[in-house]
């Protein structure tokens, strides 16, 4: 990874090192001996920085068997070993914004108010300067705010949209978007598509009519479903994540705001609780602050 972006995420995770290393590294020092009480101490720890209840004693369970099998005695070795839990909590999934079996169609997911308009802004951005011809479609028709704001990222990234008034269906956007995305011989398509969770019914018909849209008229494009969550929600996003799934499967998370939160516990959270990887993180505002992934970077950063 580029040690410019190193740097940002680790400058990005500030807030949650505070919370989760720091202590961590506090009550290692004190402690004289590894025993319950200090398992408890870490637990305590990790669920106060969003891990949440159930990751954080699988954590510690992982922890504990790893220490006794490598016959660990020094509280200050447990520290590294905490890091080799982690990633290998996270799994090393090789994310890659580069998409391979083209043509793709990305349908981004997720509530208003989470970034996913500047998501696509950046990911857009992002596969163009790999060369990669991009197309977007302003599926979210209901807000004109949602159409204007994708036209801006789009202007910005330099790539095409295609839009319909406010309030047409979504449905018919994803339609005409497929035939250009075809016409243009376009390698990704990315639908923004509208997020309201409260009317769950609306949602599910949206979202699969949508889908019979590109099954039928793009049949040879790989699609893929990637979840927009805003990390500063905490364990909240979690659940966000599990109501999205009721919905439609989902094949990756996109996790927004991790610099501005405490809360980055909350990545080990989503891939223990839901078993679905975090491709994308974003740690600023630039274009060019969303990047792909990667645990073990994560777990480096963090601590």
């Amino acid at each position: 990874m580029l040690g410019g972006f190193f740097d940002k995420l680790k400058d990005g995770l500030t807030k949650t090192r505070n919370s989760i290393t720091e202590k961590v590294s506090e009550v290692l020092k004190l402690a004289i001996t590894i025993d319950d009480e200090l398992y408890e101490e870490l637990e305590e720890i990790l669920i106060t920085s969003d891990i949440g209840v159930d990751t954080s004693i699988y954590v510690i369970e992982k922890l504990k068997k790893k220490v006794k099998e490598d016959k660990i005695k020094d509280p200050a070795e447990i520290r590294p070993c905490l890091k080799e839990v982690l990633i290998d909590i996270l799994g090393e999934v090789e994310n890659s914004i580069k998409p391979t079996n083209l043509p793709k169609v990305l349908l981004v997911i997720g509530i208003n108010g989470v970034g996913k308009t500047t998501s696509i802004g950046k990911i857009s951005a992002t596969l163009k300067t790999e060369k990669y011809k991009v197309l977007i479609a302003a599926a979210d028709t209901f807000r004109a705010a949602a159409i204007d704001q994708l036209e801006v990222w789009s202007n910005r990234a330099g790539v095409d949209l295609i839009k319909h008034q406010e309030g047409s269906d979504p449905a018919a956007v994803v339609f005409d978007a497929v035939q250009a995305a075809k016409a243009r011989k376009v390698d990704v398509l990315i639908c923004d598509t509208a997020g309201r969770l409260h009317n769950k019914k609306n949602l599910m018909d949206e979202l699969g009519k949508i889908n019979r849209v590109i099954k039928r008229e793009y049949s040879e494009a790989h699609m893929e479903t990637l979840l927009v969550l805003d990390a500063t929600t905490g364990q909240n996003g979690v659940q966000q994540a599990k109501q999205f799934m009721e919905v439609c499967p989902i094949d990756g998370i996109i996790l927004t705001k991790l610099d501005g939160t405490a809360k980055g516990g909350i990545v080990i959270s989503i891939k223990k609780q839901l078993d679905i990887p975090v491709k994308y993180i974003g740690v600023g505002e630039g274009i060019d602050d969303l990047q792909e992934f990667n645990s073990r970077d994560f777990v480096e950063a963090l601590f």
